[in-house]
């Protein structure tokens, strides 16, 4: 018989105003799994590095998937892969924007970046930086690269866990850190004063002005694990590693599809994240709504009715990943009372 493995981020607000945001919201099923569910707590082998808020997916994927990700998490090679570069030691570059907020540097991602721009500010890297052992590529707008002659000795954050952050504190660490911050210092003073970036703030657009380096790692002769039949998810990281496993993949749809056959269903859904990094509380609470009716609803009645055998649910957020296990017996438990979803957490 069928499982399914549903992962969600940021599902959990801080208790300051959760209760203000969630009001009115209707989550009979998502309630229901949350108090149904055995909680095994925060698992320890997912629990997050340094950076020590929000969910870290891309650990938590490395984990279910056999990757190693110690001492960095090294996303960069499985991505550097799903984008047509080949093999070798790689980090993700990505080009962020950073703004000075009451003497706090600020990360913002996802700066909308056009082909020629991107293949000028890479040529000017890769111009700077020849004989240093490094090779910039940039296959996508948002995703960057650098190519290394060798492995560094550094452990580095997440983009998703440094998105809207102040940046002090969250630079690489280790023994060749020191390295990496003078090269986040030289990048900056190479675009702050590059032709690409005059223009776009004579245009009234946000320069790139930095680029973050994370997920370094070297591109492995061994496969990643098998474990899920099917993988659907909104986030393309996952599509990433469904790729790199030869396993189906599937982007998100409206409606959860109840698919025939045995294996275990991998689901993935960032949706939450993505209204918070905006500041969109409205948006955040359509997304879970819309969640709800297209997802939690229908999962909770198969359970119910015995079509899955089992539902495992990670909420990321907070230190660590919230681990709840449900079966059909825990669907009809009816005595364990659910509650309003602002006063659920992460423990």
């Amino acid at each position: 018989m069928k499982s399914v493995h549903l992962v969600i981020t940021d599902l959990f607000l801080p208790k300051d105003f959760a209760a203000e945001v969630c009001a009115g919201l209707h989550l009979p099923a998502l309630e229901k799994m949350l108090a149904r569910g055995a909680s095994t707590g925060s698992d320890p082998s997912t629990s997050l590095g340094r950076t020590g808020e929000g969910g870290s997916l891309e650990e938590l994927l490395c984990v279910m998937f056999g990757v190693p990700c110690k001492p960095d998490v090294p996303i960069a090679p499985i991505s550097a892969l799903f984008d047509g570069l080949g093999e070798g030691c790689w980090l993700r570059t990505d080009p962020t924007h950073l703004r000075l907020q009451r003497e706090q540097l600020v990360l913002l991602p996802n700066v909308k970046v056009s082909t020629d721009e991107v293949g000028q500010l890479c040529a000017s890297l890769n111009e700077h930086f020849a004989g240093q052992g490094m090779e910039f590529f940039a296959p996508h707008p948002q995703r960057w690269y650098v190519r290394l002659d060798r492995l560094p000795d550094i452990e580095t954050v997440p983009l998703s866990q440094a998105a809207g952050r102040n940046v002090r504190g969250l630079l690489p660490v280790g023994a060749e850190a020191a390295r990496w911050h003078q090269l986040f210092n030289e990048v900056q003073m190479l675009l702050f004063t590059h032709p690409v970036n005059e223009a776009r703030e004579a245009r009234g657009e946000l320069p790139i002005n930095s680029l973050w380096f994370w997920g370094c790692g070297c591109s492995s002769a061994a496969p990643l694990l098998k474990v899920y039949e099917t993988v659907s998810s909104n986030e393309v990281l996952a599509e990433m590693f469904a790729s790199a496993a030869n396993i189906p993949f599937a982007g998100w749809s409206e409606q959860w599809c109840d698919e025939e056959g045995s294996g275990k269903q991998l689901l993935v859904w960032t949706g939450l994240r993505l209204a918070l990094q905006q500041g969109d509380l409205s948006a955040w609470r359509d997304a879970l709504q819309d969640f709800e009716i297209g997802y939690a609803q229908p999962l909770w009645q198969a359970l119910r009715a015995g079509k899955i055998s089992q539902l495992q649910v990670d909420i990321l957020g907070g230190n660590g990943v919230r681990r709840l296990l449900l079966n059909r017996a825990d669907a009809w438990a009816f005595w364990r009372r659910s509650k309003p979803l602002a006063g659920c957490s992460m423990v």
